[in-house]
């Protein structure tokens, strides 16, 4: 293993995969319904939801450079299966608005747990959480090692543990700044159609940013599911890369990463080696891997 880390006991699963994609969808496989009725629905209990003003100021005050950025909001799926296999053939994600405000004074508040509400439904469970769509990406390289970053210790999530690369689709990169009322039904199917385009688009940004891996180096992302840790319920999108470039290229790469800052260190692993580091990731990045490993399984016919 290049740049060695350390092994990780096992531990019980700390994600819920919402959507698994082992055969990988392309981008005419995934479509979006992006409606204002897919946004959060306030909290009733009036004292819950005014922590989130509460919240972010302490926040602003502490660190003023935080940006109060809007995000995809998260509400459900629809599937669309080969006939009688189990086989996903088409996905349609039903994304709302949020933004980071409200994600952290929701889903990181320390009374996040509760904003849900009891329910088999994930839609109805988090109906009042922020719940910002995140991508990460499994990227391959020509030497078969998978990219990990250890994050840096000044980040807000989860500093020092080990992630794939990733962030989060944007709406401000589509022009996306609210939601439009007046619009007629081409107007809105022009508008999915670039929101869609835009998960395939994002994480493709990701990886450059966070790298330094130019994106003519980087195939066509494969989207492989959605993972959601059980840790304050963020969901976030995963997708299968490959990279032309070998290991010792990516590492010079990375000196010179647009993002770099968020991370400490690149590691190159293989599949043995990734799956004793998921018990130091985020439970979303760990269920990552879970989703890869289905793809594998699918692709050798096990």
């Amino acid at each position: 293993m290049e740049n060695a880390v350390p092994r990780s006991p096992s531990s019980p699963p700390s994600y819920k995969l919402l959507l698994k994609c082992p055969s990988g969808l392309s981008p005419a496989q995934v479509s979006v319904d992006f409606s204002e009725s897919y946004d959060r629905i306030p909290h009733p209990d009036t004292d819950l939801e005014n922590t989130i003003s509460e919240i972010w100021e302490r926040r602003i005050s502490e660190n003023p450079s935080l940006y109060d950025g809007q995000k995809f909001r998260h509400r459900g799926l629809v599937l669309y299966k080969h006939g009688d296999s189990n086989q996903v053939s088409h996905v349609c994600l039903q994304l709302g608005l949020t933004d980071y405000r409200t994600f952290v004074g929701t889903n990181l508040n320390p009374l996040w747990e509760k904003f849900l509400v009891p329910s088999a439904d994930d839609s109805i469970r988090c109906q009042h959480t922020s719940s910002p769509l995140g991508n990460g990406a499994v990227v391959e390289t020509a030497d078969k090692k998978i990219i990990v970053l250890q994050r840096s210790n000044n980040v807000g999530e989860f500093p020092g543990h080990f992630v794939f690369p990733g962030g989060h689709p944007e709406p401000h990169e589509i022009g996306i700044l609210a939601h439009q009322h007046e619009k007629d039904s081409t107007d809105l199917s022009h508008i999915n159609q670039r929101v869609s385009q835009e998960m395939f688009d994002s994480i493709i940004r990701e990886v450059v940013e966070e790298t330094g891996v130019p994106a003519p180096s980087l195939s066509n992302p494969v989207f492989i599911g959605i993972s959601r840790r059980e840790l304050n319920v963020r969901p976030t999108a995963f997708f299968f890369i490959r990279c032309n470039l070998e290991s010792g290229e990516i590492q010079q790469l990375y000196c010179n990463a647009q993002d770099g800052y968020e991370s400490t260190q690149l590691y190159f692993v293989t599949r043995g080696e990734l799956e004793n580091l998921t018990s130091k990731m985020p439970g979303c990045h760990a269920g990552g891997y879970a989703l890869y490993a289905l793809m594998l399984e699918a692709l050798n016919g096990i």
